[in-house]
C-alpha cells in the first residue's frame, strides 16, 4: 500500500481545515450534523456482525468497534470542554490518551452501549449549543498540548469534521468489503 494510499484511508473526507470566517451558516451546519450523527451511525452498523465489528478499517488501523466506542468518549470529552469554557476562563483542558483508551478491555463492549451513550451525549450537547450566543462561541480553552488556543465554534466544527471521519471510515470499509 502506498503512502496515498494509506493517507486516504486515514483520512477519508481530508484533514479538518476551518473555513477563514466561521459564519452562521457554518454554525448551524455543524449543529445539525452534531444533531443526527448518532442516528446515522447507528443506522451504519446495526447489522454488522462481530466479525465485521472486529475489522479494522484500515491496516493497523482501529477495528468499527473501536471506533464507535472512541466516538463515544471522544465526543463526551467534547461536551465536557464546551461546559469548561463555560464556566471558566480559558481553562486548560485535560487531554487523554486515545489510542491507549481504545485497547482498553471495555472497548470489546457490545458496541450497543456506547451508541446509546453518543445518542445522549449529543441530546444533551445539541440542547447546549442551541443555547449559545455568538458571543459564547467565541469563548475559549487553552489544549495542553502545544498550548494551543480553541474557541467553542472551532470546537464545533472539529467535532462536527470528527464525526464525519470516522463515520467515513466505517462507511468506506463496507464499500470496500462488499458489506453494503
Amino acid at each position: 500500500m502506498t503512502d496515498l494510499e494509506l493517507e486516504q484511508l486515514k483520512y477519508p473526507i481530508g484533514k479538518l481545515v476551518y473555513p477563514k470566517q466561521i459564519s452562521n451558516t457554518h454554525i448551524e451546519a455543524w449543529i445539525e450534523c452534531l444533531e443526527y450523527f448518532p442516528q446515522r451511525l447507528e443506522q451504519l452498523v446495526k447489522n454488522l456482525s462481530d466479525a465485521q465489528l472486529d475489522t479494522p478499517y484500515r491496516p493497523e488501523g482501529w477495528t468499527v468497534r473501536q471506533v464507535v466506542h472512541h466516538v463515544s468518549d471522544s465526543h463526551l470529552h467534547s461536551y465536557i470542554r464546551f461546559k469548561w469554557a463555560m464556566t471558566e476562563e480559558h481553562p486548560k483542558i485535560k487531554a487523554y490518551d486515545e489510542k491507549a483508551w481504545s485497547t482498553l478491555h471495555d472497548s470489546e463492549q457490545p458496541i450497543d452501549h456506547s451508541l446509546v451513550h453518543l445518542a445522549m451525549t449529543h441530546a444533551k450537547l445539541v440542547y447546549f449549543l442551541k443555547g449559545l450566543s455568538s458571543r459564547d462561541l467565541e469563548r475559549t480553552y487553552v489544549h495542553p498540548e502545544g498550548n494551543k488556543v480553541v474557541s467553542l465554534k472551532e470546537n464545533l466544527g472539529m467535532y462536527a469534521w470528527h464525526s464525519q471521519h470516522h463515520y467515513a471510515h466505517i462507511e468506506r470499509l463496507m464499500l470496500r468489503e462488499g458489506w453494503r
